[in-house]
């Protein structure tokens, strides 16, 4: 069986069973921790038959092939990430997935603290060529607020939403330069800048820039305002796409406390990115279970009912997918 159709095999499979995942990970983890010599051996092979090409790659393009949940006007959003867990440093890309996000690709850093431009467009350019079909909308935070960055990005026909840092100078004309904080933004208003220079040197113009001040964002205040380098062609459409990046949020919280605890797991990083291969199959899975389970409008029987009190969803696709196990277990024989 070639690489490709193993790999879309196993997320059809994974799609359609309803499994505990958590027994999963404690069956692999204690794979992965085995001291036998004769499992280590079988370890070997383990680890060279887990890659993300081989494996999570084939399972993305097949996600991708039910593109409404993740398509919108023809565009797919990406989202770079760097996240610590415990002592390992991993740099991420994730495709937004509705209001959540699935991996796409991810490196292990070998150093602390933030990512350089070589490691930003060499994970980016792993994942942008699972999605040549499509525009492409690539979402930073400050960490990759680099003009070098978004120039890359443009050259190679991508589209781009950088978060900036409020003291990065701007100017309309190459002229009169300030910081972004002193444009003059106060709680719920907005500007849009086309055509201007970031930074005081040259070269790194014909830049828009969108600055909005949300009054409040997630039911909290906000206490400064976002700056986004782009080059879409409006404040809102720059906007919109960039409050997309925080479904990488709630994925966090399903791989870490919230979900599969794989900071709890003390993995070295080449092991704990071969469970990350699995967990991205889990976690997918479980939000196209979850999904399902609220289609059919079965949610109620699945998990706590929301409450009629609150706007705010209690139960996200994988808090659903990831219990309907129990709700199966309990259903008379």
């Amino acid at each position: 069986m070639s690489t490709v159709a193993f790999g879309t095999s196993a997320f059809s499979l994974l799609n359609a069973m309803v499994l505990r995942h958590s027994t999963l990970f404690s069956c692999i983890l204690a794979v992965l921790n085995s001291p036998t010599i004769f499992l280590r051996k079988g370890l070997s092979f383990f680890q060279q038959a887990l890659s993300i090409e081989k494996i999570w790659f084939p399972c993305v393009k097949e996600l991708i092939k039910k593109p409404e949940k993740c398509v919108k006007n023809g565009c797919v959003y990406l989202a770079i990430d760097r996240t610590n867990w415990g002592v390992i440093n991993i740099l991420t890309v994730s495709l937004i997935y509705e209001k959540r996000a699935v991996l796409v690709y991810w490196e292990f850093l070998d150093k602390k603290g933030n990512s350089n431009l070589t490691a930003q467009k060499r994970v980016l350019e792993k994942a942008i060529s699972l999605f040549s079909e499509y525009k492409i909308v690539i979402l930073g935070d400050r960490e990759f607020c680099s003009v070098t960055l978004g120039k890359w990005l443009g050259k190679k026909g991508l589209y781009f939403c950088l978060r900036q840092k409020k003291t990065t100078n701007v100017s309309e004309d190459e002229q009169l330069y300030q910081e972004m904080r002193a444009l003059g933004l106060s709680p719920g208003t907005s500007l849009f800048f086309n055509e201007v220079n970031v930074t005081k040197m040259k070269g790194f113009g014909g830049f828009n820039l969108a600055c909005k001040w949300k009054k409040t964002y997630g039911g909290f205040k906000t206490k400064e305002p976002w700056f986004i380098l782009t080059n879409l062609g409006s404040l809102e459409e720059a906007i919109k796409s960039y409050q997309k990046r925080f479904g990488i949020e709630e994925m966090f919280r399903d791989l870490k406390s919230g979900g599969y605890n794989l900071e709890g797991t003390n993995l070295e990083a080449e092991r704990l990115s071969k469970l990350l291969i699995v967990a991205a199959i889990a976690h997918t899975s479980a939000i196209l279970q979850g999904q399902m389970v609220k289609e059919k409008g079965i949610q109620k029987y699945v998990v706590r009912p929301e409450s009629k009190r609150t706007s705010k969803r209690r139960h996200s696709s994988f808090y659903v997918g990831q219990h309907l196990h129990l709700w199966l277990g309990l259903r008379p024989g």
